[in-house]
């Protein structure tokens, strides 16, 4: 049984979802520092383009070749612009079932690439991987993000209650953490069947 996920890229009629190159630090640099960016993700702040060449050097690749998950640039594939970034993560072989992450840059919002992300993912995972469960988890402040699931035709399972802790701004412009709730969304393979 594989343990882990092929070096691939998945396509759609408006993106392309692959693997990082080194190109794409500038774009994912002013990605990881959008306010709403570093409001729900627990990625370093300021993100520096260290962080982005590390990330796409080192610590990505190494989610793949160690069977944790795997990591997609999604890009517009007309321009091939850097919109989002999608990680799938916390794989569990055995039971053939994961966890999925998406960031969508700011100037990209709004225009249905999320969802289509999650729905392109979904499909390759159900038909190609052979997986049974897709996880999305979002925190309860975060009503973009539950949209996003929402319209990929996930199932609200339920909250964990205090499971998170995201950032909000302080009086002085800085940053601090707070807990909130999450909420697990899931998609099966029966609930792609229809689409």
């Amino acid at each position: 049984m594989t343990s882990h996920f092929p070096d691939i890229s998945i396509s759609t009629e408006r993106l392309v979802l692959r693997p990082f190159e080194e190109a794409d630090i500038p774009p994912l640099t002013d990605m990881m520092n959008d306010e709403l960016t570093v409001a729900w993700t627990t990625a370093p702040t300021p993100y520096t383009r260290r962080d982005a060449h590390e990330w796409i050097v080192r610590r990505a690749p190494a989610e793949r070749r160690t069977g944790r998950g795997i990591v997609f640039a999604v890009t517009e594939h007309l321009t091939q612009r850097l919109v989002g970034s999608a990680h799938l993560m916390n794989t569990d072989w055995r039971n053939r079932r994961t966890e999925l992450g998406c960031i969508i840059g700011p100037w990209a919002r709004g225009e249905g690439y999320a969802a289509e992300t999650v729905l392109a993912i979904a499909q390759w995972l159900f038909r190609d991987q052979r997986f049974e469960r897709l996880e999305l988890r979002t925190a309860a402040g975060n009503t973009a993000s539950q949209q996003v699931a929402q319209k990929a035709g996930c199932v609200s399972e339920g909250v964990l209650r205090n499971a998170r802790i995201v950032r909000s701004r302080t009086e002085d412009g800085g940053w601090t953490d707070i807990r909130t709730d999450t909420i697990v969304w899931s998609l099966l393979p029966e609930d792609l069947e229809d689409r």
